[in-house]
């Protein structure tokens, strides 16, 4: 999926995000606000994750929704 629908609809994708990456909280979900750039180094910074291992969870994310 375009990352710019994720982007402009993030109030719908909230939850998937968070059902997906359950230490994401809702601040931190607000803060992203649909930036995949915050959304990757917020899953960085929680699961300890290089920012690549990060950015494949996103593209596969994506992909289902």
């Amino acid at each position: 999926m375009n990352w710019d629908i994720i982007e402009g609809k993030w109030t719908e994708y909230k939850g998937k995000a968070q059902a997906q990456w359950g230490k994401l909280t809702d601040d931190d979900l607000d803060v992203i606000k649909g930036r995949r750039v915050e959304l990757s180094g917020k899953i960085q910074q929680h699961y300890g994750l290089a920012k690549e291992e990060a950015e494949r969870q996103i593209d596969d994310w994506a992909r289902r929704h």
